[in-house]
């Protein structure tokens, strides 16, 4: 795993966090990884921690809720680099093996741009 960044570049809205708490109280700890934009788009998608195997290319981009780590792979960072990620909630289902999938609400990723990359 890259750990390219030294500022959090990622955070979650309160409602996120909400949905957040939510599956880790049914699953477990649990990680995101944003989509590289295959099957579901380009949702971030939220696996159970030890279901996921974070490769040598995925970078770091911080935490969100208590301590759930957010992972981009190298060419999405390259592609998203100038902006901060921001997890939110909207209507709807989530990816088909991610854990907000079933629950009539899904994750959606939101960005600002930001000047340090």
């Amino acid at each position: 795993m890259l750990e390219k960044t030294s500022l959090e570049k990622v955070s979650a809205t309160p409602a996120a966090e909400k949905l957040l708490a939510e599956i880790i109280a049914d699953h477990g700890p649990v990680l995101f990884h944003q989509s590289g934009g295959c099957c579901d788009g380009s949702s971030p998608m939220c696996y159970p921690r030890g279901d996921f195997i974070i490769g040598d290319r995925d970078v770091l981009l911080g935490h969100i809720g208590e301590d759930t780590p957010v992972y981009i792979s190298e060419s999405q960072y390259e592609a998203w680099k100038n902006t901060n990620l921001i997890i939110d909630v909207v209507a709807g289902r989530g990816g088909m093996f991610s854990l907000d999938n079933g629950r009539e609400q899904r994750f959606l990723t939101r960005s600002t741009i930001c000047s340090a990359p």
